[in-house]
């Protein structure tokens, strides 16, 4: 007697357009809200801060904090505006800023092309004892800065506070970084034609490597104008200080109107975020080429 053989049929239905549709839909729409939230949690600091200084007279440690603003008033402003004279330590910075960007923006090229492009003996030690030094704090250096700065008769100067930081061993790194993704044909196109070296990095490469130079301009922009400590260090003129270092004013020894510390606060971070909107698309394309590098 033959047994019969008895076979198992699974049916595996495929999704039909509506449900992918359904459930791409929910993907996305998770997404989009932790991400929402995610975005809330970083910029809560600041948007309580910007609360604060909208509402003049109230209690900024009331609890909870209130992130966005329940009345609108720009009190705050005009008053510290009026106590400081802002268009002077505006212009401070911006010249201690524009000096420390050329600085870093030459030096970092200058320095990381050699690296990326020459081949001369003891190239690759030499790149790896500048990438050691990031592990020292630079608050360690402090102490030496002050005395070179001192020695050089550059105290209460804007180059004494700009020179310690005019060039960084992380700009040196990306740059040269970037410097490995440009072909080596366009720098023998330029010997063929009787170029220079200087003249073929300056005409050929540099316009190449944009992006890594968009990059060291928004990091050291946001470095010098919030830089805080330094400048109160060497600078003995109260007058030159720029806007970090000028804000330490709103705050009494006794009493403080934190009113006025957040209207400051946020007049001092307004042009770092213009400047980060104009120049995140290079930002973004600079980190990524220097990772590819």
């Amino acid at each position: 007697m033959n047994n019969p053989t008895i076979t198992t049929k699974t049916d595996y239905k495929t999704p039909s357009p509506q449900a992918r549709k359904w459930k791409k839909g929910i993907r996305y729409t998770i997404t989009y809200v932790l991400l929402i939230a995610l975005a809330l949690f970083m910029t809560g600091p600041f948007l309580w801060l910007l609360s604060v200084s909208l509402m003049p007279g109230r209690n900024v440690f009331s609890n909870p904090p209130a992130v966005f603003p329940t009345f609108i008033n720009f009190g705050n402003y005009a008053q510290v505006w009026n106590f400081m004279n802002f268009p002077k330590y505006i212009m401070n910075t911006v010249i201690i800023t524009v000096m420390g960007v050329v600085f870093n923006i030459i030096l970092s090229c200058m320095t990381a092309y050699p690296l990326a492009v020459f081949r001369f003996k003891g190239r690759d030690m030499v790149f790896t004892l500048l990438i050691a030094t990031m592990i020292i704090p630079s608050s360690t250096a402090m102490i030496v800065h002050y005395l070179t700065i001192q020695w050089l008769n550059l105290g209460n100067t804007y180059l004494g506070v700009v020179l310690p930081a005019a060039v960084s061993v992380f700009n040196i790194f990306l740059m040269r970084q970037t410097f490995l993704t440009i072909p080596t044909e366009i720098r023998d196109s330029g010997k063929m034609d009787g170029a220079s070296e200087l003249r073929i990095w300056w005409q050929l490469v540099l316009p190449l490597v944009k992006p890594g130079i968009a990059v060291i301009m928004l990091l050291e922009v946001m470095a010098f104008w919030n830089n805080f400590l330094w400048p109160i260090v060497v600078l003995d003129d109260p007058e030159k200080y720029p806007l970090a270092s000028a804000l330490t004013y709103l705050n009494g020894q006794f009493s403080y109107n934190f009113g006025w510390i957040a209207a400051g606060t946020i007049i001092s971070v307004i042009p770092i975020i213009v400047v980060f909107l104009f120049t995140q698309r290079y930002y973004m394309e600079g980190l990524a080429g220097a990772v590819k590098g």
